[in-house]
């Protein structure tokens, strides 16, 4: 039995020359790749550099589309380079491309049908992307495909495939984009704290708004609550009625997200002012579902 061994030269010509070619082929990837990457925090800084003179909720709405969009072509370029790197050293392995065309089609068929799923995600993820229904920073409520309930965080991450959120207690979800079957963004170009005040329904209503009001406007007034407010928080007046109370709704308009940090504030401060007024409050000054409303 005789077993052909390729000559000593012929391997060697192949190291130092192939082989080499590979090896680049592969380190060069790693470092384009890291490169797409450190380029795209960059960018990423850049534009929180230029946004800091522009209006704040101009710049929460532009600013969050744009890092959506770096994250999103950085994943694309960098999935690109290590297509291109694998196609090169497949072909540096002799491996010839045109033999491979009809295998890989019955493969991509086969594929297409099993990776379903895959082509869905990025389908959608595009949409998402071109749409702007949120981006990079938003504070979402998402629900998911096959799950009973929702999930509501902060967007950290989005790409073609999927949206990474931070939840409130610090967990990281993330929910495929094929998946989501409908998004409340709950802090698209403005938001709306609404606090639902209950008092006793013998209360002075009148008094009670008066107290209110001065709420509002030494809210509005405070250095540190102020930029968060788009305007002066109201008083719309009695929202419901009931046998032993009733309730006065405060209505606040403010920046993208900040809707939860004002609804505390003001229920701290009207929870000082009726105390300092003498007025009693109801069971719990409780607040109803924050709203997040477009202009």
């Amino acid at each position: 039995m005789t077993v052909a061994v390729a000559p000593l030269s012929d391997i060697d010509k192949w190291v130092r020359s192939d082989l080499l070619l590979i090896v680049l082929f592969i380190i060069g990837a790693i470092l384009l790749a890291r490169f797409v990457g450190w380029l795209s925090a960059k960018v990423i800084e850049r534009i929180d550099a230029e946004a800091t003179g522009a209006d704040a909720l101009v710049r929460s709405e532009a600013e969050k589309h744009r890092h959506a969009v770096a994250q999103v072509v950085t994943w694309v370029t960098i999935v690109l380079i290590y297509c291109v790197a694998t196609v090169l050293v497949v072909q540096r392995f002799g491996v010839p491309l045109a033999g491979l065309v009809a295998p890989a089609t019955v493969a991509g068929v086969a594929l297409g049908f099993g990776a379903q799923r895959i082509v869905q995600d990025i389908l959608a993820g595009f949409f998402l992307l071109a749409e702007r229904q949120y981006g990079f920073g938003d504070v979402v409520r998402i629900a998911a495909g096959g799950s009973s309930g929702t999930v509501t965080g902060t967007v950290e991450e989005v790409t073609l495939r999927i949206t990474r959120l931070r939840s409130a207690n610090g967990e990281v979800v993330i929910v495929p984009n094929g998946q989501v079957i409908y998004v409340t963004n709950l802090s698209r170009d403005w938001a709306r704290a609404v606090i639902d005040v209950p008092v006793p329904s013998t209360a002075d209503i009148a008094r009670v708004t008066d107290v209110l009001h001065q709420v509002c406007v030494d809210a509005y007034a405070d250095e540190e609550l102020r930029p968060l407010l788009l305007d002066p928080p109201s008083v719309m007046g009695v929202e419901s009625l009931g046998v032993d109370e009733l309730q006065v709704r405060v209505v606040a308009r403010t920046l993208p997200g900040r809707q939860f940090e004002v609804g505390r504030a003001l229920r701290g401060r009207i929870a000082l002012a009726f105390g300092s007024a003498g007025l009693a409050v109801g069971p719990g000054l409780t607040t109803a579902d924050v709203e997040a409303a477009d202009q």
